[in-house]
């Protein structure tokens, strides 16, 4: 089962639970995938690294939101979007300990051959591929800095 029907499931038994925030966040995550599906690139399919790309793209924007509510001194709103977050990243598959992201990058570092910081766009490159929907992009960024550096 891909990832649009599992969610089209789960919707299905969020409502029979009445399980307020599980349904909201999962049909944000359906809508997201209908309009991917609909556009102009979709050509009427959506496979499960473009979807797994939009719930990552949701929890960031989830995440930042639950920050600018924080900030604001509204942790009722906040609490919503970090729910939504535990939902959403369900359905993401499990992300690397900083340990095991350090040792793909290593390896990624040594078969491109980078020497120091000026290969880092090397690097980014092959690691952001090899490493979608396994680590935020951020982390690569930082951690590939600093085993350059």
């Amino acid at each position: 089962m891909n990832l649009f029907d599992q969610v089209s499931e789960d919707i299905k038994d969020a409502m029979r639970a009445k399980d307020k925030i599980r349904l909201e966040a999962l049909r944000g995550a359906k809508k997201e995938f209908i309009e991917a599906k609909t556009s102009k690139d979709g050509h009427g399919e959506l496979n499960d690294d473009v979807a797994i790309k939009i719930i990552q793209k949701m929890v960031k924007q989830r995440k930042d939101s639950a920050d600018i509510y924080v900030s604001q001194d509204r942790p009722d709103l906040a609490e919503k979007e970090l729910s939504e977050v535990a939902v959403l990243e369900q359905y993401l598959p499990k992300q690397l300990t900083p340990e095991e992201l350090e040792a793909k990058l290593k390896a990624i570092i040594a078969q491109v051959g980078a020497a120091g910081p000026s290969d880092m766009g090397k690097v980014m490159g092959v690691a952001t591929k090899e490493l979608a929907g396994l680590a935020a992009g951020r982390a690569i960024s930082e951690t590939v800095k600093k085993l350059l550096s």
